[in-house]
């Protein structure tokens, strides 16, 4: 059974100047991270010409397809019916996403055959994580 979900996508970065535009990228979930899910954007969708991933709880993914949720530097809403917005906060500014709201259940759906809600747990290498992080010491 495979340890991670990657599942492309294609986004629409909100901007006044000159304009919004499709974008692809990638949603990315681990069992090895289970309680994180990510959302890549690659070099041609920042500012700096260099790929942006953002990594935040799976429960505020879920929530946002619900309602407003989040708080510091993501925060996701549904925005109609069809369409979830994310927002990125950095100290250089704020970046507006809109995804599709079926891709985002899609994908959420997979997370959750690979690690059940409540199950996370399970798969945390605690002893292995404590290990790597004395040796850091």
């Amino acid at each position: 059974m495979s340890t991670a979900i990657d599942q492309a996508v294609h986004a629409r970065l909100i901007a006044t100047a000159p304009q919004s535009r499709m974008i692809p990228a990638a949603l990315r979930y681990d069992r090895t991270d289970p309680f994180a899910v990510r959302v890549v954007f690659p070099p041609i969708a920042s500012l700096d010409g260099a790929e942006a991933e953002w990594s935040f709880a799976r429960d505020l993914l879920e929530a946002g397809l619900r309602e407003p949720s989040g708080t510091g530097d993501v925060h996701i809403w549904p925005y109609g019916p069809d369409a979830t917005m994310l927002e990125f906060h950095t100290a250089d500014g704020v970046a507006m996403v809109q995804f599709g709201t079926r891709d985002l259940w899609h994908f959420l759906a997979r997370s959750y055959e690979l690690v059940p809600k409540g199950g996370e747990m399970h798969h945390l290498d605690v002893d292995g994580d404590l290990a790597a992080l004395l040796r850091g010491a």
